[in-house]
């Protein structure tokens, strides 16, 4: 298989650092010099600086330019060193995201709950955009896949579904750093689009068609996901649950829902009385089940044989 043409200006900066050519500390060409030093387009070489800088390789300086930032090192011990180090300020990022919620993550945060200087902790990570990355890379890597699926596409579907449901769950920042029309190229969130486009193989569907399921699943989830955050967030800020919120506001809220304009909707929250429960886990759990059966429903009308399950 041939290598990206990005790929290769990768490789080569991480072959100089493993040599000795590149330093830390040391300048790398502009991206209009690599575009032009290896005949590529300028994207093609603002492509390779960011994924270098996504895995801490090198990160950017103003008024200096993008410079190594540490690299993998020339001595295993070292390596080894440095790879602990990066793993202990990326789990501390994690917490401090998990108990406080993203707006309180900062690179100092990290480093005070570390006991480290805060320009130490950019040996390892080059800008809170790469530490955020890693953060998700390491969240999603807590729920593999399991090696052997279960039989049939919408079970695959399903599995899959949860496990990131389950993800998102415990890291409730997570859906807020996951860009839908940015992906990054994280190894523990694609294992997740592969696991999908294994189930849909048996589907038949085109390549467009099962790329759109792909991410129209991955929306679902994290379309709930990301109110998990926004939840907390409130609770912070006003110290009521969603309850004491309804409960608090609840007599100007049906004014509105049962003036005569909205008798439908008047005629359901008549229904609910004494109240719904905005359980998160069933709102999944039943989104999930009618998404899944709208997409089976889609299925079965397409022309040819008959789709298993």
């Amino acid at each position: 298989m041939a290598i990206a043409p990005y790929q290769r200006i990768v490789d080569d900066v991480k072959r100089q650092l493993r040599t000795g050519a590149l330093q830390p500390g040391d300048r790398l060409p502009s991206t209009r010099e690599l575009a032009r030093r290896w005949k590529v387009a300028l994207a093609t070489a603002a492509h390779a600086l960011r994924t270098l800088a996504q895995e801490g390789v090198v990160k950017a300086v103003p008024r200096v330019g993008t410079v190594v930032a540490g690299g993998p090192s020339r001595s295993g011990t070292t390596r080894g060193s440095a790879d602990l180090t990066r793993e202990r300020i990326v789990r501390a990022a994690i917490a401090i995201a998990d108990d406080e919620g993203l707006p309180a993550l900062s690179i100092r945060g990290v480093a005070a709950k570390l006991g480290l200087p805060v320009m130490s902790l950019y040996r390892y990570v080059a800008s809170k955009d790469v530490l955020l990355f890693m953060m998700a890379e390491v969240a999603f890597a807590e729920e593999p896949l399991p090696a052997k699926p279960p039989a049939g596409w919408r079970a695959q579907l399903e599995l899959a579904a949860r496990l990131e449901w389950r993800v998102f769950q415990r890291h409730p920042w997570l859906a807020r750093v996951v860009n839908l029309t940015r992906p990054q190229p994280q190894e523990n969130a694609l294992a997740y689009a592969d696991w999908i486009m294994r189930a849909l193989e048996e589907t038949r569907l085109p390549a467009q068609e099962a790329m759109r399921v792909h991410v129209l699943l991955h929306a679902f989830v994290q379309g709930i996901a990301v109110n998990l955050e926004s939840e907390a967030d409130a609770v912070a800020q006003s110290g009521m649950n969603d309850e004491e919120f309804m409960r608090r506001n609840l007599d100007a809220f049906l004014r509105v829902a049962t003036s005569g304009r909205f008798p439908h909707f008047e005629k359901v929250l008549t229904g609910l009385r004494p109240g719904f429960d905005l359980d998160f886990d069933a709102l999944f759990e039943q989104g999930l089940g009618v998404w899944l059966d709208g997409l089976e429903a889609r299925l079965a009308r397409r022309p040819g044989p008959a789709k298993p399950r």
